[in-house]
Protein backbone atom coordinates (compact mmCIF):
# COMPACT_ATOMS: atom_id res chain seq x y z
CA UNK A 1 0.00 0.00 0.00
CA UNK A 2 1.34 3.56 -0.94
CA UNK A 3 -1.10 5.81 -1.09
CA UNK A 4 0.50 9.92 -1.17
CA UNK A 5 2.42 10.76 1.80
CA UNK A 6 3.06 9.82 5.60
CA UNK A 7 -0.13 8.10 6.35
CA UNK A 8 -0.94 8.05 10.20
CA UNK A 9 -0.33 3.55 10.69
CA UNK A 10 -3.01 3.90 13.06
CA UNK A 11 -5.33 4.00 9.76
CA UNK A 12 -6.45 1.03 7.67
CA UNK A 13 -8.38 -0.25 5.03
CA UNK A 14 -11.07 -1.39 7.78
CA UNK A 15 -10.97 1.97 9.61
CA UNK A 16 -11.35 3.89 6.08
CA UNK A 17 -14.36 1.53 5.07
CA UNK A 18 -16.00 2.62 8.77
CA UNK A 19 -15.16 6.52 7.83
CA UNK A 20 -16.38 6.92 4.17
CA UNK A 21 -19.68 5.11 5.49
CA UNK A 22 -20.22 9.37 6.22
CA UNK A 23 -18.84 10.17 2.83
CA UNK A 24 -22.40 10.46 1.09
CA UNK A 25 -22.51 14.34 2.04
CA UNK A 26 -19.25 15.63 1.02
CA UNK A 27 -17.32 17.89 2.51
CA UNK A 28 -17.10 16.55 5.55
CA UNK A 29 -14.41 15.34 8.36
CA UNK A 30 -14.69 12.24 10.14
CA UNK A 31 -12.93 11.61 13.54
CA UNK A 32 -12.24 7.55 15.12
CA UNK A 33 -12.26 8.17 18.57
CA UNK A 34 -11.08 4.23 19.07
CA UNK A 35 -8.02 5.97 17.70
CA UNK A 36 -7.85 8.57 20.37
CA UNK A 37 -8.60 5.91 22.94
CA UNK A 38 -5.22 3.97 22.21
CA UNK A 39 -3.24 7.22 22.11
CA UNK A 40 -4.16 8.07 25.53
CA UNK A 41 -3.61 4.87 26.43
CA UNK A 42 -0.06 4.55 25.04
CA UNK A 43 0.82 7.68 26.83
CA UNK A 44 -0.73 7.07 30.06
CA UNK A 45 1.23 3.63 30.39
CA UNK A 46 4.46 5.56 29.58
CA UNK A 47 3.96 8.80 31.74
CA UNK A 48 5.05 8.23 35.59
CA UNK A 49 2.11 7.39 37.48
CA UNK A 50 -0.02 10.37 39.06
CA UNK A 51 0.91 12.59 36.08
CA UNK A 52 -2.80 13.87 34.66
CA UNK A 53 -3.76 14.41 30.92
CA UNK A 54 -5.43 17.10 30.08
CA UNK A 55 -7.09 18.08 26.74
CA UNK A 56 -6.72 21.43 25.17
CA UNK A 57 -10.00 21.73 23.72
CA UNK A 58 -9.25 24.50 20.75
CA UNK A 59 -7.29 21.27 19.01
CA UNK A 60 -10.64 20.29 18.35
CA UNK A 61 -13.82 21.66 20.02
CA UNK A 62 -16.87 19.40 18.59
CA UNK A 63 -19.11 19.01 21.73
CA UNK A 64 -19.20 15.18 20.81
CA UNK A 65 -15.48 14.99 21.38
CA UNK A 66 -15.17 17.29 24.25
CA UNK A 67 -17.73 15.02 25.63
CA UNK A 68 -15.82 11.79 24.45
CA UNK A 69 -13.06 13.32 25.97
CA UNK A 70 -14.55 14.27 29.58
CA UNK A 71 -14.59 10.50 30.74
CA UNK A 72 -10.96 9.87 29.37
CA UNK A 73 -8.69 12.21 30.53
CA UNK A 74 -8.24 14.29 33.62
CA UNK A 75 -9.00 17.84 32.77
CA UNK A 76 -10.05 20.20 29.68
CA UNK A 77 -8.63 22.76 29.23
CA UNK A 78 -10.37 25.87 27.38
CA UNK A 79 -9.14 29.31 25.65
CA UNK A 80 -12.69 31.50 25.48
CA UNK A 81 -16.15 31.52 26.74
CA UNK A 82 -17.18 29.70 24.15
CA UNK A 83 -14.81 26.87 24.60
CA UNK A 84 -15.76 27.15 28.62
CA UNK A 85 -19.44 26.70 27.84
CA UNK A 86 -19.01 23.29 25.60
CA UNK A 87 -17.27 21.95 28.35
CA UNK A 88 -19.03 22.74 31.15
CA UNK A 89 -22.07 21.37 28.92
CA UNK A 90 -19.85 17.78 28.60
CA UNK A 91 -19.73 17.83 32.35
CA UNK A 92 -16.30 18.42 32.81
CA UNK A 93 -15.09 17.99 36.51
CA UNK A 94 -11.55 20.13 36.29
CA UNK A 95 -11.01 22.37 33.64
CA UNK A 96 -8.61 25.22 33.48
CA UNK A 97 -8.66 28.38 30.99
CA UNK A 98 -6.29 30.19 29.37
CA UNK A 99 -5.47 32.68 26.72
CA UNK A 100 -4.32 35.95 27.04
CA UNK A 101 -7.16 38.93 26.62
CA UNK A 102 -10.34 37.18 28.15
CA UNK A 103 -13.36 39.67 29.03
CA UNK A 104 -14.41 40.38 31.88
CA UNK A 105 -17.66 38.47 31.24
CA UNK A 106 -15.73 35.14 30.72
CA UNK A 107 -13.43 35.76 33.39
CA UNK A 108 -17.40 35.82 35.51
CA UNK A 109 -18.09 32.82 33.98
CA UNK A 110 -15.63 31.14 34.97
CA UNK A 111 -15.40 32.31 38.73
CA UNK A 112 -18.87 31.47 39.22
CA UNK A 113 -18.54 28.16 37.41
CA UNK A 114 -15.58 27.32 39.54
CA UNK A 115 -12.83 26.98 37.25
CA UNK A 116 -9.62 27.53 37.33
CA UNK A 117 -8.03 30.59 35.65
CA UNK A 118 -4.62 30.77 34.40
CA UNK A 119 -3.77 34.69 34.80
CA UNK A 120 -2.20 35.90 31.63
CA UNK A 121 -0.90 39.14 33.11
CA UNK A 122 -1.50 41.59 36.53
CA UNK A 123 -4.15 43.86 34.70
CA UNK A 124 -6.07 40.35 34.90
CA UNK A 125 -5.50 39.23 37.89
CA UNK A 126 -6.34 42.51 39.60
CA UNK A 127 -9.64 42.47 37.21
CA UNK A 128 -10.32 38.30 38.35
CA UNK A 129 -10.19 39.50 42.43
CA UNK A 130 -12.53 42.48 41.83
CA UNK A 131 -15.27 40.49 39.99
CA UNK A 132 -14.25 37.55 42.63
CA UNK A 133 -14.80 40.30 45.62
CA UNK A 134 -18.16 41.96 44.25
CA UNK A 135 -19.40 38.28 43.69
CA UNK A 136 -18.85 36.92 47.00
CA UNK A 137 -16.95 34.22 45.37
CA UNK A 138 -13.69 33.37 46.22
CA UNK A 139 -11.97 32.68 42.52
CA UNK A 140 -9.80 29.83 41.37
CA UNK A 141 -6.02 31.32 40.41
CA UNK A 142 -3.49 30.01 38.82
CA UNK A 143 -0.38 31.81 37.05
CA UNK A 144 0.30 31.08 33.58
CA UNK A 145 4.34 31.23 33.47
CA UNK A 146 5.98 33.30 30.45
CA UNK A 147 9.37 30.95 31.13
CA UNK A 148 12.81 32.06 30.53
CA UNK A 149 13.57 29.32 27.83
CA UNK A 150 11.31 28.11 24.40
CA UNK A 151 11.45 24.39 23.51
CA UNK A 152 13.89 23.71 20.69
CA UNK A 153 12.85 22.92 16.91
CA UNK A 154 8.86 23.37 18.12
CA UNK A 155 6.59 24.32 15.28
CA UNK A 156 5.58 27.38 17.37
CA UNK A 157 7.48 28.91 20.70
CA UNK A 158 5.50 30.02 23.14
CA UNK A 159 8.43 31.34 25.96
CA UNK A 160 11.80 32.72 25.89
CA UNK A 161 11.29 36.21 25.17
CA UNK A 162 9.18 38.92 25.00
CA UNK A 163 5.12 37.61 24.46
CA UNK A 164 1.59 38.05 24.82
CA UNK A 165 1.22 34.96 26.61
CA UNK A 166 1.89 34.61 30.47
CA UNK A 167 3.47 36.25 33.05
CA UNK A 168 7.38 36.64 33.16
CA UNK A 169 8.92 34.70 35.19
CA UNK A 170 10.81 36.88 36.77
CA UNK A 171 7.64 38.86 37.59
CA UNK A 172 5.69 35.50 39.17
CA UNK A 173 6.57 35.40 42.57
CA UNK A 174 5.39 38.80 43.36
CA UNK A 175 1.60 38.03 41.83
CA UNK A 176 1.13 34.96 43.66
CA UNK A 177 2.09 36.40 46.78
CA UNK A 178 -0.37 39.14 45.77
CA UNK A 179 -2.92 36.56 44.85
CA UNK A 180 -2.33 34.70 48.15
CA UNK A 181 -2.92 37.71 50.02
CA UNK A 182 -6.13 38.99 48.09
CA UNK A 183 -7.37 35.33 49.45
CA UNK A 184 -7.72 33.80 45.99
CA UNK A 185 -7.60 29.64 46.04
CA UNK A 186 -4.40 29.55 44.30
CA UNK A 187 -4.02 26.78 42.00
CA UNK A 188 -0.58 26.86 41.02
CA UNK A 189 1.58 26.80 37.38
CA UNK A 190 1.17 26.50 34.08
CA UNK A 191 4.01 26.65 32.08
CA UNK A 192 3.95 25.99 28.32
CA UNK A 193 7.61 26.89 26.17
CA UNK A 194 6.19 25.47 22.59
CA UNK A 195 4.25 23.61 20.52
CA UNK A 196 4.33 21.07 17.73
CA UNK A 197 8.19 19.61 18.79
CA UNK A 198 9.31 15.76 17.15
CA UNK A 199 12.47 15.97 19.14
CA UNK A 200 11.85 13.91 22.44
CA UNK A 201 15.02 14.37 24.31
CA UNK A 202 14.30 18.49 23.70
CA UNK A 203 10.43 17.92 24.56
CA UNK A 204 12.18 16.27 28.31
CA UNK A 205 14.81 18.81 28.29
CA UNK A 206 12.06 21.21 28.39
CA UNK A 207 10.29 19.35 31.00
CA UNK A 208 12.84 19.15 33.33
CA UNK A 209 13.42 22.94 32.78
CA UNK A 210 9.80 23.64 33.89
CA UNK A 211 9.90 21.33 36.99
CA UNK A 212 13.17 23.21 38.34
CA UNK A 213 11.48 26.51 37.00
CA UNK A 214 8.76 25.89 38.96
CA UNK A 215 10.66 25.00 42.13
CA UNK A 216 12.28 28.30 42.00
CA UNK A 217 9.27 29.91 41.59
CA UNK A 218 7.96 28.16 44.52
CA UNK A 219 10.92 28.47 46.81
CA UNK A 220 10.48 32.18 46.19
CA UNK A 221 7.00 32.28 46.83
CA UNK A 222 7.43 30.16 50.21
CA UNK A 223 4.10 27.88 49.29
CA UNK A 224 4.20 24.44 47.31
CA UNK A 225 1.92 25.08 43.95
CA UNK A 226 -1.06 22.73 44.26
CA UNK A 227 -0.54 21.80 40.11
CA UNK A 228 2.39 22.06 37.86
CA UNK A 229 0.64 22.21 34.41
CA UNK A 230 3.59 21.07 32.36
CA UNK A 231 1.88 22.31 28.64
CA UNK A 232 2.43 20.56 25.96
CA UNK A 233 4.52 20.66 22.86
CA UNK A 234 4.27 17.03 21.70
CA UNK A 235 3.94 17.05 17.70
CA UNK A 236 2.89 14.39 15.54
CA UNK A 237 4.23 13.71 11.93
CA UNK A 238 2.64 15.21 9.11
CA UNK A 239 5.04 15.27 6.15
CA UNK A 240 7.49 12.47 4.61
CA UNK A 241 10.66 11.77 6.24
CA UNK A 242 9.03 12.49 9.98
CA UNK A 243 8.57 10.12 12.98
CA UNK A 244 6.42 9.87 15.89
CA UNK A 245 7.53 11.41 18.60
CA UNK A 246 8.70 8.65 21.50
CA UNK A 247 6.56 9.15 23.87
CA UNK A 248 8.25 6.21 26.45
CA UNK A 249 11.77 8.22 26.38
CA UNK A 250 9.70 11.53 27.52
CA UNK A 251 8.09 9.69 30.43
CA UNK A 252 11.45 7.95 31.54
CA UNK A 253 13.02 10.89 31.55
CA UNK A 254 10.22 13.04 33.32
CA UNK A 255 9.78 10.02 35.79
CA UNK A 256 13.32 10.38 37.34
CA UNK A 257 13.17 14.70 36.97
CA UNK A 258 9.97 14.20 39.19
CA UNK A 259 11.65 11.15 41.53
CA UNK A 260 14.54 13.95 42.12
CA UNK A 261 12.29 17.07 42.26
CA UNK A 262 12.84 19.95 44.97
CA UNK A 263 11.34 19.40 48.53
CA UNK A 264 8.99 22.45 47.66
CA UNK A 265 7.33 20.89 44.94
CA UNK A 266 6.94 17.30 46.94
CA UNK A 267 3.36 17.59 47.37
CA UNK A 268 2.72 19.25 43.91
CA UNK A 269 0.18 17.44 41.01
CA UNK A 270 2.04 17.62 37.86
CA UNK A 271 -0.04 17.21 34.31
CA UNK A 272 0.51 17.54 30.73
CA UNK A 273 -1.64 19.19 28.13
CA UNK A 274 -1.80 18.25 24.72
CA UNK A 275 -4.33 18.93 21.73
CA UNK A 276 -3.29 18.14 18.49
CA UNK A 277 -1.26 14.72 19.58
CA UNK A 278 -4.36 13.44 21.33
CA UNK A 279 -6.82 14.21 18.41
CA UNK A 280 -4.66 15.05 15.09
CA UNK A 281 -4.46 11.72 13.70
CA UNK A 282 -7.88 10.90 14.39
CA UNK A 283 -9.46 13.04 11.80
CA UNK A 284 -9.74 12.49 8.11
CA UNK A 285 -11.16 15.43 5.70
CA UNK A 286 -13.00 13.94 3.08
CA UNK A 287 -14.05 15.77 -0.30
CA UNK A 288 -15.36 14.34 -3.64
CA UNK A 289 -14.00 15.32 -7.21
CA UNK A 290 -16.13 17.50 -8.45
CA UNK A 291 -14.08 17.65 -12.36
CA UNK A 292 -11.16 16.40 -13.72
CA UNK A 293 -9.30 18.54 -15.82
CA UNK A 294 -6.02 18.67 -17.94
CA UNK A 295 -4.31 22.10 -18.40
CA UNK A 296 -0.75 22.74 -20.19
CA UNK A 297 0.19 18.93 -19.52
CA UNK A 298 -0.77 18.84 -15.48
CA UNK A 299 -4.04 16.97 -14.15
CA UNK A 300 -6.16 18.60 -11.77
CA UNK A 301 -8.78 17.32 -9.62
CA UNK A 302 -10.99 19.57 -8.50
CA UNK A 303 -13.20 18.71 -5.07
CA UNK A 304 -16.03 20.48 -3.37
CA UNK A 305 -13.84 21.43 -0.76
CA UNK A 306 -10.68 23.08 -0.07
CA UNK A 307 -8.67 25.55 1.95
CA UNK A 308 -12.19 27.12 3.63
CA UNK A 309 -12.45 23.82 5.76
CA UNK A 310 -8.97 22.80 6.02
CA UNK A 311 -6.64 25.38 6.03
CA UNK A 312 -3.92 24.11 7.33
CA UNK A 313 -3.61 21.21 4.48
CA UNK A 314 -3.47 23.97 2.08
CA UNK A 315 -0.51 25.25 3.75
CA UNK A 316 -1.86 28.83 4.80
CA UNK A 317 -1.40 27.92 8.24
CA UNK A 318 1.67 28.88 9.39
CA UNK A 319 3.51 27.03 7.26
CA UNK A 320 6.56 28.69 5.20
CA UNK A 321 7.32 25.75 2.60
CA UNK A 322 4.28 24.45 1.41
CA UNK A 323 4.27 20.63 1.51
CA UNK A 324 1.16 18.06 1.55
CA UNK A 325 -0.52 16.57 3.89
CA UNK A 326 -0.50 12.87 3.83
CA UNK A 327 -3.73 12.28 0.86
CA UNK A 328 -5.62 8.79 -0.78
CA UNK A 329 -8.33 8.20 -3.27
CA UNK A 330 -10.89 7.01 -0.45
CA UNK A 331 -12.28 3.98 -2.21
CA UNK A 332 -8.75 3.10 -3.95
CA UNK A 333 -6.77 3.26 -0.44
CA UNK A 334 -4.69 -0.05 -0.97
CA UNK A 335 -4.14 0.59 -4.47
CA UNK A 336 -0.31 1.91 -6.15
CA UNK A 337 -0.38 5.66 -7.21
CA UNK A 338 -0.46 5.01 -10.79
CA UNK A 339 -0.85 9.06 -12.09
CA UNK A 340 0.88 12.56 -10.62
CA UNK A 341 -1.99 15.05 -10.07
CA UNK A 342 -2.87 18.17 -8.31
CA UNK A 343 -5.48 18.56 -6.01
CA UNK A 344 -7.26 21.70 -5.51
CA UNK A 345 -10.66 22.99 -4.25
CA UNK A 346 -13.31 24.91 -5.25
CA UNK A 347 -12.32 28.51 -4.41
CA UNK A 348 -11.56 30.85 -6.99
CA UNK A 349 -7.66 31.21 -5.30
CA UNK A 350 -4.71 29.62 -6.21
CA UNK A 351 -3.77 29.15 -2.79
CA UNK A 352 -6.58 26.81 -2.78
CA UNK A 353 -4.53 23.38 -3.20
CA UNK A 354 -5.09 20.01 -0.92
CA UNK A 355 -1.94 18.47 -2.84
CA UNK A 356 0.35 19.78 -4.95
CA UNK A 357 1.68 17.34 -7.64
CA UNK A 358 0.97 13.90 -5.91
CA UNK A 359 0.92 9.68 -6.81
CA UNK A 360 -2.69 8.92 -6.37
CA UNK A 361 -4.54 6.05 -8.06
CA UNK A 362 -6.38 7.09 -11.17
CA UNK A 363 -9.40 9.15 -9.48
CA UNK A 364 -12.80 10.06 -11.65
CA UNK A 365 -15.56 12.50 -10.95
CA UNK A 366 -17.47 11.36 -7.81
CA UNK A 367 -14.32 9.61 -6.16
CA UNK A 368 -13.86 10.84 -2.56
CA UNK A 369 -10.20 12.10 -1.64
CA UNK A 370 -9.18 11.44 2.13
CA UNK A 371 -6.79 14.23 3.52
CA UNK A 372 -4.98 12.39 6.71
CA UNK A 373 -4.43 14.64 9.88
CA UNK A 374 -7.12 16.28 10.35
CA UNK A 375 -8.20 16.03 13.47
CA UNK A 376 -6.51 18.99 14.74
CA UNK A 377 -6.89 22.52 14.16
CA UNK A 378 -9.34 22.03 10.60
CA UNK A 379 -13.10 22.91 10.92
CA UNK A 380 -12.52 25.45 13.98
CA UNK A 381 -9.41 26.91 12.58
CA UNK A 382 -10.41 27.60 8.34
CA UNK A 383 -12.03 30.70 7.34
CA UNK A 384 -15.72 28.75 6.74
CA UNK A 385 -17.37 31.58 5.65
CA UNK A 386 -14.72 32.51 2.91
CA UNK A 387 -17.26 32.66 -0.61
CA UNK A 388 -19.68 31.96 0.92
CA UNK A 389 -19.41 28.52 0.56
CA UNK A 390 -21.06 26.00 3.24
CA UNK A 391 -19.18 24.48 6.11
CA UNK A 392 -18.25 20.98 6.49
CA UNK A 393 -20.47 18.30 7.98
CA UNK A 394 -18.08 16.60 11.24
CA UNK A 395 -18.90 13.19 12.47
CA UNK A 396 -17.26 11.36 15.51
CA UNK A 397 -17.07 7.45 15.12
CA UNK A 398 -15.70 4.95 17.25
CA UNK A 399 -17.22 6.14 20.73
Amino acid sequence: MKPSGNIPGWWNAERMADATAHSDVTPSFVYDFAIVREKVAMLRAALPEGVGIHYAMKANPLPAMVAAMVGLVDGIDVASGGELAVALAAGAGHVSFAGPGKRDAELEAAIVAGITLNLESDNEATRALSIGERSGITPRLAVRVNPDFALKGSGMKMGGGAAPFGVDAERVPELVKRLIAAGADWQGFHIFAGSQALDAGAIADTQAATVALAARLANEIGVTPPLVNLGGGIGIPYFAGEKPVDVEAIGQRLGDVLVSRAPVLGDSEFAIELGRWLVGECGIYLTRVVDRKESRGETFLVTDGGLHHQLAASGNFGTVVRRNYPIAVASRFTSEPTETVSVVGCLCTPLDRLGDQVGLPHADVGDVIAVFLAGAYGASASPSSFLGHSPASEYLIGV
